[in-house]
């Protein structure tokens, strides 16, 4: 098992990053709370080519089946946890714990399943109320002694100059997670009519809500 990558970070959306260690680029799927802790760090793409980005470390769950091969990789390793805990509950793969860890800081989540709040977790497209039940039925003690840092939780201040960046990236990112890019497309045009300088994180967890 790989327990963490640790190099620089030479890519970054709002669902991948791109760590470079000992000459191999890893790819590695991750949640919108840790692309707000990644934003800022990576390897300049302008005319300073040759600058390099910030040294990271991402501590990843490595999924191995017949069909595919994944890194999932977080900044703290209770988020870790917390991904690896909800893929033990029945229903709950790795492409839906990462979905409903984007929708929610891990603090938020860990809040939720400690007060049984199933209907704001039921939220989470593809969900559904019964998987929600689940998740706090089977986790709710777990979570609770789980220990969370207060980085992996804080979302990132960084605002995005361009409206239409913003635009472009969150659609981007909803349909990398299996939206529709038309759908996509309404819900984010949506968000951004309301609030127009609304950061790209948020604009993606705004939209999971209402796909």
């Amino acid at each position: 098992m790989i327990e963490y990558i640790k190099g620089k970070l030479t890519e970054l959306n709002p669902t991948a990053a791109v760590l470079e260690a000992a000459g191999v680029g890893y790819s590695i799927a991750i949640t919108l709370p840790t692309y707000s802790a990644l934003v800022g760090k990576e390897a300049s793409t302008d005319s300073q080519q040759n600058s390099e980005g910030e040294t990271v470390k991402l501590y990843t769950t490595e999924i191995i089946r017949e069909d595919t091969h994944e890194l999932y990789g977080f900044t703290d390793r209770g988020e870790r946890a917390l991904f690896e805990m909800l893929m033990t509950v029945s229903g709950v793969g790795a492409a839906t714990a990462r979905m409903i860890m984007s929708a929610f800081t891990a603090e938020e989540l860990r809040t939720l399943i400690a007060t049984g709040n199933a209907k704001a977790m039921a939220k989470v497209k593809g969900l559904g109320p019964k998987t929600a039940q689940r998740i706090i039925v089977d986790l709710k003690d777990k979570a609770i002694k789980l220990e969370l840092s207060d980085v992996s939780s804080q979302p990132s201040d960084m605002l995005f100059e361009e409206e239409n960046g913003t635009r472009a990236e969150a659609i981007s990112a909803l349909t990398m997670l299996g939206f529709a890019a038309a759908a996509s497309g309404k819900a984010v045009d949506k968000i951004l009519k309301n609030d127009p300088k609304m950061k790209v994180e948020a604009v993606i967890r705004e939209a999971l809500k209402m796909l």
